[in-house]
């Protein structure tokens, strides 16, 4: 599984012309489930990124997480994550999880994340989304939940 994380001062999610999610301060979650993963590794996911202190204390030391500043959670659906260019200039997808699955690995993980944590946003699975954020810092983080352990 795979994630790119951005510390944001707001960021939101437009479908079709419409508003459906959007959080203030927080992270914007791009989440790529691929062939392998499992709930585990949707589970280690989640509490990595609670944990993850990328958030200023009073000192403007990333020493808080997410939980700590009780900050938003806003997390769409990226299968693009799993882009292999390794050949060619046309990226390949063959890692990423089958729509199915990666649509029950999503679900989940946001099931979970809204037992966990209190403010979270989602996109919407396999639409066609625009994502507007502010980052803050900027602060941008890769995370990989290695579905082989």
């Amino acid at each position: 599984m795979k994630a790119v994380l951005q510390r944001v001062a707001e960021a939101g999610v437009t479908v079709g012309g419409e508003v459906i999610a959007g959080i203030g301060k927080g992270l914007l979650v791009l989440l790529c489930a691929e062939r392998g993963d499992t709930e585990v590794h949707a589970d280690k996911m989640l509490a990595k990124i609670l944990k993850l202190r990328v958030f200023g204390d009073a000192h403007g030391q990333m020493n808080r997480s997410l939980q700590d500043v009780a900050g938003g959670l806003l997390v769409v659906s990226q299968f693009t994550l799993a882009a292999d260019t390794s050949s060619g200039n046309r990226p390949g997808f063959s890692s990423a999880a089958p729509p199915a699955e990666g649509r029950r690995l999503y679900d989940y993980f946001v099931a979970r994340s809204r037992v966990a944590h209190p403010v979270v946003q989602t996109g919407q699975f396999g639409a066609d989304m625009q994502v507007a954020l502010v980052n803050d810092g900027p602060v941008t983080i890769q995370l990989r939940i290695d579905p082989g352990g």
